[in-house]
């Protein structure tokens, strides 16, 4: 059996602190891959012109070139890379700007190592992804109405341990704590979850959030 390769990741982030922070966080896990580092958009661009990335984790408030112009720019000379948002700023319009200029998904620097690890992997693999924490914002935001509570699950086609991870999901926990709470490896929880995502037909969080809330999995109250 063939040995898979590490996702091969480029950094950009114009703090230089940060960026040896991630470097350091993201060589951790033998998935991963760290093959550059840019300060800027423009960096950036003439880094991949030399090293080809799989994923690109993008500061979007950077000088010269930030990060949205900097994604529009990969997406039309490096479409096989992939651009993962990395930023302070939690609001949405953000969130869909960035991902209109082409990103396939956004998180927090509040975000958890682990969660960012798994963001790298899925957006590698193909798969959109917005951190839970956005990611529940922009459901109540969206949400018209509240899902009555104490009603019968409704048919989902998932296992018992599946809508236990589904539900621990949407609730905002990493694979890895996931895993703590059900006594399993993180291995079996990231398995679960595609599973979920392959059966759902979901393409990320925020959709299996909706998909949780709409089959009265979970209860959402939105009348903050």
């Amino acid at each position: 059996m063939e040995e898979q390769k590490p996702i091969k990741v480029i950094i950009t982030e114009d703090h230089i602190i940060l960026r040896q922070g991630l470097i350091a966080l993201l060589n951790e896990d033998n998935e991963i891959e760290v093959v550059g580092e840019a300060s800027n958009g423009v960096k950036l661009l003439e880094l991949l012109a030399q090293v080809p990335a799989d994923v690109v984790l993008m500061d979007i408030n950077m000088p010269e070139m930030d990060g949205f112009e900097a994604t529009e720019r990969v997406q039309e000379t490096y479409p096989e890379t992939k651009v993962l948002a990395l930023s302070m700023l939690n609001s949405l319009p953000y969130v869909q700007k960035i991902m209109s200029c082409g990103a396939s998904g956004y998180i927090l620097k509040t975000t958890g190592k682990d969660e960012l690890r798994s963001a790298i992997k899925l957006i590698a693999g193909g798969t959109n992804y917005i951190c839970s924490e956005l990611s529940i914002k922009m459901l109540a935001n969206s949400m018209m109405s509240v899902t009555p509570k104490n009603e019968k699950v409704e048919q989902t086609g998932l296992s018992k341990r599946e809508i236990e991870v589904l539900t621990l999901i949407a609730e905002g926990f990493t694979n890895a704590e996931i895993a703590d709470r059900l006594f399993t490896s993180k291995r079996t929880i990231e398995t679960h979850r595609q599973n979920i995502l392959e059966k759902t037909g979901a393409k990320n969080t925020a959709n299996l959030i909706k998909y949780a809330i709409g089959h009265k999995i979970i209860d959402v109250d939105v009348s903050e």
